[in-house]
């Protein structure tokens, strides 16, 4: 059987974490979807297929970007989206409607479309899996977080929902929900703490693919991510 793996956001600050990972394991074609196009080592493999990718909170250009992947009963499809936003900073009564339409449409609109194109593919393939971005705030409230987590909320429903739905199709779906991801923008953004504690991108990358190796009975899981731990004991 076949496994191919499609990464949406492949060239983001998570996304290129993610992606030295997976790159590396045992997918006999990879798709990354990205705003730009990649270069160096990735791109002279060619089992890796560099798509790019204009506003996907339009279906049309999901609905695109899907038409270039071919399904096939021989082969088990893997989507990992980083896909997302972030804004925050205020109370509720000084948020603008904007800003709300902007989280839903970026933290939900977006994956929900991805699934549901992406849904359409694994019914005509032997089987699939995906695994969302979501976030520890989508399920612990926060203060000037508001319409961040409405939305990440929203999402983790969407998960749950598409878990029971996709078994009708052997669609596996799971989300990694962290609270904060050692990146040089957030080290940026906050100077004077322990980064150790940070979870890393290529972590989340294991992890991803660790689900992705146990596709065919985890699914409905929003695993939150606080902090890690540094250990000399090891199993």
């Amino acid at each position: 059987m076949k496994k191919e793996l499609l990464i949406f956001g492949a060239n983001g600050e998570l996304g290129k974490g993610v992606t030295k990972i997976l790159i590396e394991k045992d997918f006999d074609k990879i798709y990354l979807f990205g705003s730009h196009k990649f270069d160096g080592e990735i791109i002279l493999n060619p089992n890796i297929q560099n798509i790019l990718v204009s506003d996907l909170s339009i279906e049309k250009n999901v609905f695109d970007v899907f038409g270039q992947i071919k399904p096939g009963t021989d082969k088990i499809l893997f989507l990992f989206s980083s896909i997302g936003g972030f804004t925050g900073g205020k109370f509720l009564w000084e948020t603008d409607e904007s800003d709300f339409e902007k989280m839903i449409s970026n933290n939900l609109k977006t994956n929900f479309l991805i699934a549901k194109h992406f849904a359409g593919l694994v019914k005509k393939c032997a089987g699939g899996s995906i695994c969302f971005t979501s976030a520890y705030n989508g399920s612990h409230a926060e203060a000037k977080k508001s319409i961040y987590g409405i939305s990440k909320s929203a999402l983790n429903h969407l998960i749950q929902v598409l878990a029971i739905e996709g078994k009708e199709i052997n669609l596996s779906v799971n989300a990694i929900a962290p609270y904060i991801i050692d990146t040089p923008p957030n080290r940026q953004w906050m100077k004077s703490v322990n980064y150790n504690n940070w979870i890393k991108t290529e972590e989340i990358g294991e992890l991803v693919y660790g689900l992705f190796k146990s596709y065919n009975f985890i699914s409905g899981n929003i695993i939150e991510l606080k902090e890690r731990y540094e250990t000399t004991t090891y199993i």
